[in-house]
């Protein structure tokens, strides 16, 4: 009697995962297809095979969902391994080749992140799902800044901007560059910077030098 009660219970466990699964992959799809804020709980439980009552029961809020939906793309889309390029001791190569897989990320989830980038400036609860993402974004900016022989106060602000999405879809769908183009840009951006910098630097220790 109780191995069948046992049984019984991981089927209804397992049911209720497959359930849960439908409707969240049912609103991945659609914040992919028209965003987040266009998303009705409605069309999540048609798309899902279910009724409303079910979508409330298993995310009874707009965090629960949103948090499900975030944790399920990443793991069927994951961010760039940072292993890529964090070993490289040349800022610049290490700097080329970040962007390189995160602009080709940016690319191969451009549907998703843009309309998740535009709800999320008056949806708090998108935001609150794409914490990680903002996170895992400032960490490896702050490691792309190390090493860089000048201009360092110039660099970091250089970098977390290069590294935002809508800094590619400016570059690349706005300005009518090739995502290897946006990274050649960025690369020159930064380079100038540092020379900015050793020009300012001998400027003023030539100043100095004829003063004294």
């Amino acid at each position: 009697m109780a191995k069948t009660k046992t049984y019984e219970l991981k089927q209804r466990a397992e049911a209720m995962a497959r359930t849960r699964r439908r409707i969240t992959e049912a609103a991945v799809a659609l914040h992919q297809s028209v965003g987040p804020a266009r998303t009705s709980v409605s069309e999540i439980a048609r798309r899902a095979g279910v009724d409303r009552a079910t979508v409330y029961r298993h995310f009874p809020d707009e965090a629960a969902l949103f948090r499900s939906c975030s944790q399920h793309y990443a793991a069927r889309n994951p961010l760039p391994d940072p292993a890529r390029w964090e070993d490289v001791a040349d800022p610049r190569e290490r700097l080329r080749r970040a962007l390189a897989a995160i602009y080709g990320y940016y690319e191969q989830n451009e549907e998703l992140l843009t309309n998740v980038t535009r709800d999320a400036e008056h949806m708090a609860a998108v935001r609150a799902a794409g914490a990680y993402r903002r996170q895992w974004l400032a960490d490896v900016g702050q490691g792309l800044a190390e090493g860089w022989d000048a201009g360092a106060r110039q660099v970091g602000p250089a970098i977390a901007l290069a590294l935002d999405f809508r800094t590619w879809q400016t570059l690349v769908r706005k300005g009518g560059l090739s995502t290897r183009q946006a990274v050649r840009l960025i690369l020159a951006m930064v380079a100038g910077l540092t020379c900015q910098s050793d020009s300012t630097r001998s400027k003023a220790r030539r100043s100095r030098e004829v003063s004294g």
